[in-house]
Protein backbone atom coordinates (compact mmCIF):
# COMPACT_ATOMS: atom_id res chain seq x y z
CA UNK A 1 0.00 0.00 0.00
CA UNK A 2 1.23 3.41 -0.86
CA UNK A 3 2.29 6.14 1.47
CA UNK A 4 -0.56 8.83 1.73
CA UNK A 5 0.83 12.40 1.87
CA UNK A 6 2.22 13.91 4.64
CA UNK A 7 0.45 16.83 6.36
CA UNK A 8 1.75 20.65 5.69
CA UNK A 9 -0.09 23.29 6.97
CA UNK A 10 0.60 25.68 3.66
CA UNK A 11 -3.08 24.86 1.80
CA UNK A 12 -5.35 28.23 3.05
CA UNK A 13 -8.34 27.20 5.05
CA UNK A 14 -6.93 23.88 5.99
CA UNK A 15 -7.30 22.40 9.59
CA UNK A 16 -3.06 22.44 9.49
CA UNK A 17 -3.45 26.28 8.77
CA UNK A 18 -5.71 27.30 10.93
CA UNK A 19 -3.59 25.95 13.72
CA UNK A 20 -0.64 28.27 12.91
CA UNK A 21 -2.96 31.06 11.57
CA UNK A 22 -5.82 30.79 14.03
CA UNK A 23 -5.10 29.09 17.04
CA UNK A 24 -1.44 29.95 17.65
CA UNK A 25 -1.99 34.00 17.53
CA UNK A 26 -4.88 33.16 20.60
CA UNK A 27 -2.76 31.03 22.40
CA UNK A 28 0.23 33.34 22.35
CA UNK A 29 -2.71 35.82 23.61
CA UNK A 30 -3.42 33.09 26.31
CA UNK A 31 -0.15 32.48 27.48
CA UNK A 32 1.20 36.58 27.58
CA UNK A 33 -1.91 36.87 29.87
CA UNK A 34 -2.19 34.17 31.90
CA UNK A 35 1.90 35.11 33.01
CA UNK A 36 3.71 38.70 33.84
CA UNK A 37 6.42 38.11 31.06
CA UNK A 38 8.66 40.85 30.95
CA UNK A 39 9.24 42.70 28.03
CA UNK A 40 12.32 40.46 26.68
CA UNK A 41 10.01 37.47 27.19
CA UNK A 42 7.04 39.03 25.47
CA UNK A 43 9.19 40.35 22.27
CA UNK A 44 10.65 36.88 21.51
CA UNK A 45 7.32 35.69 21.83
CA UNK A 46 5.30 37.78 19.05
CA UNK A 47 8.72 37.43 16.65
CA UNK A 48 8.36 33.48 17.32
CA UNK A 49 4.72 34.37 15.84
CA UNK A 50 5.28 36.33 12.99
CA UNK A 51 8.25 34.07 11.85
CA UNK A 52 5.83 30.69 12.17
CA UNK A 53 3.32 32.54 10.41
CA UNK A 54 5.16 34.97 7.74
CA UNK A 55 8.80 33.75 7.90
CA UNK A 56 11.17 30.89 7.63
CA UNK A 57 12.17 28.39 9.63
CA UNK A 58 15.43 29.67 12.11
CA UNK A 59 17.59 26.78 13.77
CA UNK A 60 17.93 27.15 17.48
CA UNK A 61 20.72 29.13 19.12
CA UNK A 62 24.13 27.14 18.96
CA UNK A 63 24.27 27.41 23.04
CA UNK A 64 20.60 25.31 23.47
CA UNK A 65 20.97 22.12 24.80
CA UNK A 66 18.85 20.48 22.19
CA UNK A 67 20.69 22.39 19.18
CA UNK A 68 22.63 19.68 17.69
CA UNK A 69 19.41 17.29 17.79
CA UNK A 70 17.27 19.54 15.97
CA UNK A 71 19.89 20.69 13.47
CA UNK A 72 19.79 16.99 12.64
CA UNK A 73 15.33 16.41 12.80
CA UNK A 74 15.66 19.92 10.53
CA UNK A 75 17.94 18.80 8.24
CA UNK A 76 16.92 20.36 4.73
CA UNK A 77 13.96 22.08 6.24
CA UNK A 78 16.21 25.44 7.66
CA UNK A 79 15.82 28.43 5.81
CA UNK A 80 12.52 27.13 4.35
CA UNK A 81 8.64 28.63 4.85
CA UNK A 82 7.02 26.59 8.17
CA UNK A 83 4.46 26.13 6.03
CA UNK A 84 6.53 23.82 3.89
CA UNK A 85 7.26 21.53 7.29
CA UNK A 86 5.62 18.43 8.01
CA UNK A 87 2.88 19.73 9.85
CA UNK A 88 3.68 17.58 12.79
CA UNK A 89 7.28 18.66 12.51
CA UNK A 90 7.01 22.31 12.58
CA UNK A 91 3.97 21.88 15.31
CA UNK A 92 6.59 20.13 17.11
CA UNK A 93 9.09 22.90 16.58
CA UNK A 94 6.60 25.58 17.59
CA UNK A 95 6.35 24.61 20.86
CA UNK A 96 9.88 23.70 21.44
CA UNK A 97 10.80 27.73 20.17
CA UNK A 98 8.06 28.76 22.54
CA UNK A 99 9.77 27.37 25.45
CA UNK A 100 13.31 29.27 24.72
CA UNK A 101 10.81 32.92 24.32
CA UNK A 102 9.58 32.34 27.68
CA UNK A 103 13.00 31.32 28.62
CA UNK A 104 12.34 28.29 30.24
CA UNK A 105 15.63 26.93 29.32
CA UNK A 106 17.74 30.00 30.20
CA UNK A 107 19.44 30.67 33.73
CA UNK A 108 16.88 33.16 35.21
CA UNK A 109 13.52 33.75 37.03
CA UNK A 110 11.04 32.09 34.18
CA UNK A 111 14.03 28.78 34.23
CA UNK A 112 11.62 25.99 34.29
CA UNK A 113 8.52 27.50 34.51
CA UNK A 114 5.55 25.65 32.56
CA UNK A 115 3.76 28.69 30.30
CA UNK A 116 0.87 26.20 29.74
CA UNK A 117 0.61 25.75 34.34
CA UNK A 118 -2.00 28.26 34.48
CA UNK A 119 -4.37 26.54 32.21
CA UNK A 120 -3.65 23.15 33.81
CA UNK A 121 -4.02 24.43 37.34
CA UNK A 122 -7.26 25.99 36.95
CA UNK A 123 -8.94 22.69 34.65
CA UNK A 124 -7.72 20.54 37.80
CA UNK A 125 -8.96 23.24 40.40
CA UNK A 126 -12.26 23.67 38.73
CA UNK A 127 -16.24 22.48 40.35
CA UNK A 128 -16.67 20.18 37.33
CA UNK A 129 -13.51 18.01 38.94
CA UNK A 130 -15.26 17.91 42.23
CA UNK A 131 -18.49 16.96 40.44
CA UNK A 132 -16.66 14.11 38.70
CA UNK A 133 -15.15 12.66 41.73
CA UNK A 134 -18.08 12.38 43.13
CA UNK A 135 -19.75 10.57 40.79
CA UNK A 136 -17.45 8.28 41.07
CA UNK A 137 -19.47 6.79 43.94
CA UNK A 138 -22.25 5.85 41.74
CA UNK A 139 -20.51 3.35 39.61
CA UNK A 140 -19.71 1.03 43.09
CA UNK A 141 -23.07 -0.80 42.74
CA UNK A 142 -22.43 -1.77 39.04
CA UNK A 143 -21.08 -5.19 37.69
CA UNK A 144 -17.44 -5.03 37.27
CA UNK A 145 -17.55 -5.28 33.68
CA UNK A 146 -20.27 -2.29 33.38
CA UNK A 147 -17.77 -0.16 35.59
CA UNK A 148 -14.56 -1.09 33.98
CA UNK A 149 -16.43 -0.02 30.91
CA UNK A 150 -17.25 3.59 32.64
CA UNK A 151 -13.78 3.79 33.65
CA UNK A 152 -12.78 3.18 29.80
CA UNK A 153 -15.48 5.22 28.29
CA UNK A 154 -14.24 8.02 30.65
CA UNK A 155 -10.55 7.77 29.95
CA UNK A 156 -11.58 7.97 26.15
CA UNK A 157 -13.70 10.91 26.19
CA UNK A 158 -11.34 12.76 28.69
CA UNK A 159 -12.67 16.33 29.58
CA UNK A 160 -15.69 16.61 26.96
CA UNK A 161 -18.57 18.78 29.26
CA UNK A 162 -20.52 16.77 31.11
CA UNK A 163 -19.55 13.61 30.41
CA UNK A 164 -16.75 11.86 32.47
CA UNK A 165 -17.35 9.79 35.19
CA UNK A 166 -21.64 10.16 35.41
CA UNK A 167 -21.32 7.49 32.13
CA UNK A 168 -23.19 4.98 33.70
CA UNK A 169 -25.98 2.11 33.21
CA UNK A 170 -28.27 4.83 33.57
CA UNK A 171 -26.83 8.41 32.48
CA UNK A 172 -26.21 8.61 28.75
CA UNK A 173 -22.69 9.40 27.28
CA UNK A 174 -22.29 10.05 23.50
CA UNK A 175 -24.22 8.20 20.79
CA UNK A 176 -23.19 4.94 19.56
CA UNK A 177 -22.03 7.06 15.97
CA UNK A 178 -19.86 8.94 18.00
CA UNK A 179 -17.25 5.74 18.18
CA UNK A 180 -16.42 5.36 14.73
CA UNK A 181 -14.32 2.41 15.03
CA UNK A 182 -14.75 0.47 18.16
CA UNK A 183 -12.07 -2.39 19.47
CA UNK A 184 -13.01 -2.57 23.06
CA UNK A 185 -14.05 -5.65 23.54
CA UNK A 186 -10.50 -6.88 21.71
CA UNK A 187 -8.99 -4.02 24.03
CA UNK A 188 -10.17 -6.13 27.01
CA UNK A 189 -10.15 -9.74 26.03
CA UNK A 190 -6.41 -8.29 25.18
CA UNK A 191 -5.54 -7.52 28.85
CA UNK A 192 -7.48 -10.31 30.22
CA UNK A 193 -5.14 -12.89 27.92
CA UNK A 194 -1.74 -10.98 29.07
CA UNK A 195 -3.23 -10.86 33.12
CA UNK A 196 -0.92 -9.38 35.82
CA UNK A 197 1.40 -8.30 32.33
CA UNK A 198 3.22 -4.86 31.96
CA UNK A 199 0.95 -2.64 30.83
CA UNK A 200 2.25 1.04 29.50
CA UNK A 201 0.26 3.92 29.14
CA UNK A 202 1.73 6.87 27.10
CA UNK A 203 -0.68 9.69 28.47
CA UNK A 204 -2.22 12.89 26.51
CA UNK A 205 -3.25 16.09 28.24
CA UNK A 206 -3.06 16.81 31.67
CA UNK A 207 -5.74 18.16 34.08
CA UNK A 208 -9.19 16.71 33.50
CA UNK A 209 -8.02 13.92 31.29
CA UNK A 210 -4.87 13.04 32.61
CA UNK A 211 -7.67 12.42 36.08
CA UNK A 212 -9.38 9.71 34.01
CA UNK A 213 -6.03 7.90 32.67
CA UNK A 214 -4.71 7.58 36.64
CA UNK A 215 -8.27 6.10 37.45
CA UNK A 216 -8.45 3.58 34.82
CA UNK A 217 -4.96 2.84 35.42
CA UNK A 218 -5.46 1.96 38.95
CA UNK A 219 -8.76 -0.29 37.54
CA UNK A 220 -5.87 -1.75 35.99
CA UNK A 221 -4.10 -2.74 39.26
CA UNK A 222 -6.56 -3.43 41.56
CA UNK A 223 -7.92 -5.74 39.29
CA UNK A 224 -4.91 -7.86 38.15
CA UNK A 225 -5.55 -7.09 34.98
CA UNK A 226 -1.55 -5.52 35.25
CA UNK A 227 1.02 -6.02 37.85
CA UNK A 228 2.80 -3.35 37.19
CA UNK A 229 1.69 -0.19 34.76
CA UNK A 230 4.12 1.98 33.52
CA UNK A 231 2.80 5.91 32.39
CA UNK A 232 4.79 7.95 30.39
CA UNK A 233 4.70 11.77 29.91
CA UNK A 234 6.60 14.04 28.68
CA UNK A 235 9.96 15.51 29.50
CA UNK A 236 9.11 19.49 29.29
CA UNK A 237 5.87 21.38 28.58
CA UNK A 238 4.42 20.76 25.19
CA UNK A 239 1.02 21.21 22.90
CA UNK A 240 -0.37 23.16 25.60
CA UNK A 241 -1.31 20.96 28.11
CA UNK A 242 0.16 17.80 27.38
CA UNK A 243 1.14 16.27 30.81
CA UNK A 244 4.34 16.27 32.65
CA UNK A 245 5.64 14.54 35.85
CA UNK A 246 4.19 17.56 37.74
CA UNK A 247 1.15 17.13 36.13
CA UNK A 248 0.87 13.19 37.53
CA UNK A 249 1.95 14.70 41.00
CA UNK A 250 -0.70 17.62 41.19
CA UNK A 251 -3.18 15.00 39.93
CA UNK A 252 -2.64 12.34 42.34
CA UNK A 253 -2.78 15.14 45.00
CA UNK A 254 -6.09 16.03 44.34
CA UNK A 255 -7.57 12.66 44.58
CA UNK A 256 -5.89 12.54 47.77
CA UNK A 257 -7.82 15.65 48.60
CA UNK A 258 -10.72 14.74 47.53
CA UNK A 259 -13.68 15.29 49.86
CA UNK A 260 -14.91 11.81 47.77
CA UNK A 261 -14.08 9.06 49.95
CA UNK A 262 -13.46 6.76 46.84
CA UNK A 263 -11.51 9.61 44.89
CA UNK A 264 -9.24 9.21 48.09
CA UNK A 265 -9.12 5.86 48.37
CA UNK A 266 -8.20 5.74 44.38
CA UNK A 267 -5.50 8.78 45.33
CA UNK A 268 -3.74 6.33 48.05
CA UNK A 269 -3.44 3.53 45.97
CA UNK A 270 -1.69 5.33 43.36
CA UNK A 271 0.79 7.08 45.84
CA UNK A 272 1.26 3.52 47.20
CA UNK A 273 1.72 2.29 43.90
CA UNK A 274 4.58 4.38 43.04
CA UNK A 275 6.01 4.14 46.30
CA UNK A 276 6.18 0.04 45.72
CA UNK A 277 7.20 0.41 42.09
CA UNK A 278 3.40 -1.16 40.79
CA UNK A 279 3.27 2.43 38.95
CA UNK A 280 6.22 3.71 37.81
CA UNK A 281 6.08 7.10 35.67
CA UNK A 282 8.78 7.34 33.35
CA UNK A 283 9.54 9.85 29.94
CA UNK A 284 12.14 10.08 27.32
CA UNK A 285 12.96 12.99 24.98
CA UNK A 286 11.49 10.99 21.68
CA UNK A 287 8.04 12.09 23.76
CA UNK A 288 9.05 15.84 22.46
CA UNK A 289 10.51 14.75 18.75
CA UNK A 290 8.33 16.43 16.16
CA UNK A 291 8.87 12.44 14.35
CA UNK A 292 6.43 9.73 14.44
CA UNK A 293 6.64 6.62 16.52
CA UNK A 294 8.12 4.55 13.82
CA UNK A 295 11.11 6.65 14.22
CA UNK A 296 11.46 5.70 18.16
CA UNK A 297 15.31 5.66 19.16
CA UNK A 298 16.28 1.82 20.19
CA UNK A 299 16.51 2.42 23.97
CA UNK A 300 12.26 3.58 24.23
CA UNK A 301 11.81 0.76 21.53
CA UNK A 302 13.50 -1.45 23.74
CA UNK A 303 11.33 -0.37 26.80
CA UNK A 304 7.73 -1.39 25.20
CA UNK A 305 8.61 -4.23 23.30
CA UNK A 306 8.07 -6.14 26.48
CA UNK A 307 4.94 -4.62 27.32
CA UNK A 308 1.63 -7.10 27.14
CA UNK A 309 -0.19 -4.12 25.85
CA UNK A 310 0.50 -0.09 25.50
CA UNK A 311 -2.15 2.41 25.35
CA UNK A 312 -1.24 5.62 23.96
CA UNK A 313 -3.77 8.00 24.83
CA UNK A 314 -5.14 11.26 22.69
CA UNK A 315 -5.03 12.95 18.94
CA UNK A 316 -1.02 13.73 18.80
CA UNK A 317 0.35 10.36 20.08
CA UNK A 318 -2.25 8.69 17.50
CA UNK A 319 -0.52 10.95 14.64
CA UNK A 320 2.78 9.89 15.72
CA UNK A 321 1.46 6.32 16.10
CA UNK A 322 -0.18 5.98 12.34
CA UNK A 323 1.67 8.66 10.90
CA UNK A 324 0.58 12.69 10.24
CA UNK A 325 -0.41 11.69 6.52
CA UNK A 326 -3.84 11.94 4.33
CA UNK A 327 -4.57 8.52 4.68
CA UNK A 328 -7.86 7.21 3.18
CA UNK A 329 -9.66 6.41 6.13
CA UNK A 330 -10.58 2.88 5.50
CA UNK A 331 -6.79 2.54 5.73
CA UNK A 332 -6.66 -0.67 7.92
CA UNK A 333 -5.24 0.12 11.41
CA UNK A 334 -2.64 -2.89 12.00
CA UNK A 335 -1.16 -1.81 8.80
CA UNK A 336 0.10 1.30 9.52
CA UNK A 337 0.94 0.49 13.41
CA UNK A 338 3.01 -2.81 12.21
CA UNK A 339 6.58 -0.82 13.51
CA UNK A 340 5.17 -0.74 17.03
CA UNK A 341 7.23 -2.73 19.47
CA UNK A 342 4.22 -4.34 21.07
CA UNK A 343 0.13 -4.67 20.95
CA UNK A 344 -1.28 -0.83 21.00
CA UNK A 345 -4.72 0.18 21.54
CA UNK A 346 -4.78 3.80 20.79
CA UNK A 347 -7.55 5.99 22.57
CA UNK A 348 -8.47 8.92 20.47
CA UNK A 349 -10.74 11.75 20.48
CA UNK A 350 -10.72 13.04 16.66
CA UNK A 351 -9.01 16.48 16.57
CA UNK A 352 -6.93 16.53 13.34
CA UNK A 353 -7.42 15.36 10.01
CA UNK A 354 -5.46 11.57 10.22
CA UNK A 355 -7.66 8.63 10.70
CA UNK A 356 -7.48 5.06 9.93
CA UNK A 357 -9.50 1.76 10.41
CA UNK A 358 -12.98 2.68 9.76
CA UNK A 359 -15.26 1.23 7.92
CA UNK A 360 -16.41 2.55 4.38
CA UNK A 361 -20.08 2.62 5.29
CA UNK A 362 -18.93 4.63 8.33
CA UNK A 363 -17.15 6.94 6.59
CA UNK A 364 -19.62 7.32 3.71
CA UNK A 365 -22.78 8.48 6.42
CA UNK A 366 -19.70 10.60 8.25
CA UNK A 367 -19.43 12.26 5.20
CA UNK A 368 -22.56 13.09 4.38
CA UNK A 369 -23.24 15.03 7.15
CA UNK A 370 -21.14 17.37 5.72
CA UNK A 371 -19.57 18.60 9.10
CA UNK A 372 -15.96 18.26 10.22
CA UNK A 373 -15.93 15.04 11.61
CA UNK A 374 -12.32 14.44 11.23
CA UNK A 375 -11.35 17.88 13.74
CA UNK A 376 -14.27 18.50 15.97
CA UNK A 377 -14.05 16.68 18.45
CA UNK A 378 -17.29 14.74 18.87
CA UNK A 379 -16.46 11.43 17.46
CA UNK A 380 -13.90 9.32 18.74
CA UNK A 381 -11.85 5.75 18.12
CA UNK A 382 -10.85 2.58 20.12
CA UNK A 383 -8.32 0.68 17.88
CA UNK A 384 -6.32 -2.12 18.71
CA UNK A 385 -3.42 -3.96 17.00
CA UNK A 386 -2.49 -7.54 18.54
Amino acid sequence: MPAAPVIRSDVPGSFAWGVFHERHPELIRQVLDALPYGPGERAAVERLLVESTTGVLEPLAEGAHDHAQWQEWGRGLWGRPWGEAPFLWAESYFYRRLLDATGYFRPGAWQGIDPFAPFKNTELAGAAVDDELAALSTLDGLPDSRRAEALLTSALWGNRADLSFRITADVGGPAASDLVADDTAVLWAELARARRGRVCVVADNAGRELLPDLILIDHLLASGLAAEVVLYVKPQPYFVSDATMADVLATVERLRASSSGEAAAIGRRLWQAMNHGGLAVRTHAFFCAPLPFHDMPTDLRTELAGAAMTILKGDLNYRRLVGDRLWPPTTPFGWTVGHFPSPVAALRTLKSDVIVGVDAAVVARLDSTGTAWRTDGRHAVVQVSR
